[in-house]
């Protein structure tokens, strides 16, 4: 009698730890998906093109003040080179409440030029509601030790 308990006890355990592990996988993905949304935003700084940063930025366009500001600095951003993010400080490691805004910090550089440092605004859902990453708005430019609001 005490053999189905054991196989059942042990089935059980067995789905539930594949069943945490998948979703603290999807969870842990979020921060790669946040630096690589990122990285496009920075890229298209990089060559001065203020309507890919936009189209990178939904909550940002579609406010006309901010859509301006944008495009006035992306244009001062412009710089020859090689894009390479130099360190990525994500708004969130690991996001399991439902939606979550934070702030991350990027520091950048393209070719020989000076690192540029901005703060990125992003949205996360959480791991049961899809793990999904939006980027609402980036900061100008901050000093290269300064640090960003949470």
């Amino acid at each position: 009698m005490r053999r189905p308990a054991v196989v059942t006890a042990l089935i059980f355990g067995i789905l539930f730890f594949a069943g945490f592990s998948l979703l603290l996988a999807r969870g842990l993905t979020g921060a790669g998906a946040e630096r690589a949304k990122v990285l496009e935003v920075v890229r298209a700084e990089a060559r001065g093109d203020g309507g890919a940063v936009l189209d990178r930025l939904g909550a940002c366009r579609d406010e006309p003040a901010c859509a301006a500001v944008t495009r006035e600095r992306v244009a001062r951003l412009r710089a020859p080179g090689r894009v390479e993010i130099l360190n990525y400080e994500p708004s969130a490691r690991l996001v399991f409440v439902e939606e979550q805004l934070g702030t991350g910090r990027v520091a950048w550089r393209a070719g020989d030029g000076l690192p540029v440092v901005q703060c990125v605004r992003v949205r996360r859902t959480g791991i049961m509601a899809g793990a999904e990453v939006e980027l609402l708005a980036v900061s100008a430019p901050i000093g290269r030790e300064a640090s960003c609001a949470r």
